[in-house]
């Protein structure tokens, strides 16, 4: 089982990273020094967008509930 959840937490982590430089960069941070700073925020996001929101929302999800399976199993011993 603790194998299991080991494989799921590395392969949600690799898709939260892939997921997390898939969007666009916000202004005010690090994507403002590396030349993301020229966007232009008229109209919203689009529905691509919304859509990477709630995938990369979910993901991490899934690997925050891998970790505290993880936690717990490591906790009570179960084999």
């Amino acid at each position: 089982m603790i194998l299991l959840f080991t494989i799921l937490l590395v392969i949600t982590s690799l898709i939260l990273i892939l997921l997390v430089l898939l969007h666009k960069g916000r202004g005010g941070g690090l994507s403002d020094m590396f030349g993301g700073g020229v966007s232009s925020t008229i109209g919203g996001s689009s529905v691509a967008e919304r859509n990477l929101d709630r995938f990369t929302v979910g993901i991490g999800i899934i690997w925050f509930a891998c970790i505290i399976a993880l936690g717990l199993l490591t906790a009570y011993g179960s084999n």
